[in-house]
């Protein structure tokens, strides 16, 4: 393949989709390689190799000399090397640093479980209110300001679904909602966008 990284993945899944927003904002060329998680004949032996947990998604670089086999390993990695509209992290100010680091650790350790519980148990109130929490420090136009971070990434593939089915559009939404505006103007992410998706479980 011509490319120096390959990007293995499953178009449906969130957190493959965070990696392929950082991949795709970062300028850097790459080859997408898509296997099926589920289904008959199960994955191939190439895959399992590269990740013996057998979870999408995997970034390899140089070759195979680096594999990234987790999508927080591999927001890291990229935001180390971008050339593309995704602000490389050490171009960030310390303070952005911090609020980069802070919003993936609420999508991470709040959101993904919050958000789980709401769709498997019906518990919404808690998901609106941690999503007003989340829109108090959204700064704008990206989530830490004029330039899109690694942040974004990993926010916009568990938001954008959330308000798929449940809308993001309340009192005290507002920031998140012009947030995802922006998002969906934005090439990079406009195409990891697809169709046919699903949750986080």
């Amino acid at each position: 393949s011509s490319a120096e990284t390959q990007f293995i993945t499953n178009k449906m899944c969130p957190y493959a989709q965070k990696a392929w927003i950082a991949l795709e904002s970062s300028g850097i060329p790459f080859d997408i390689r898509e296997v099926s998680l589920y289904g008959p004949g199960g994955k191939p032996d190439w895959f399992w190799k590269l990740n013996p947990r057998g979870t999408v998604p995997i970034v390899t670089m140089n070759g195979e000399n680096n594999v990234y086999a987790d999508s927080e390993l591999i927001l890291d990695a990229v935001g180390d090397i971008s050339e593309g509209i995704l602000t490389r992290t050490a171009d960030l100010s310390d303070e952005e640093q911090t609020q980069v680091s802070r919003w993936r650790e609420v999508i991470s350790k709040q959101l993904a479980p919050v958000g789980k519980s709401a769709v498997l148990g019906g518990s919404m109130p808690k998901l609106r209110s941690l999503l007003k929490e989340m829109n108090d420090v959204v700064v704008g136009p990206y989530l830490c300001g004029e330039r899109m971070t690694l942040a974004d990434c990993a926010a916009f593939p568990f938001l954008w679904r959330i308000d798929q089915d449940y809308g993001i559009e309340g009192d005290g939404e507002e920031k998140l909602r012009d947030w995802l505006k922006v998002c969906l103007e934005t090439d990079a992410i406009k195409r990891t966008v697809v169709r046919s998706w699903w949750w986080w479980w």
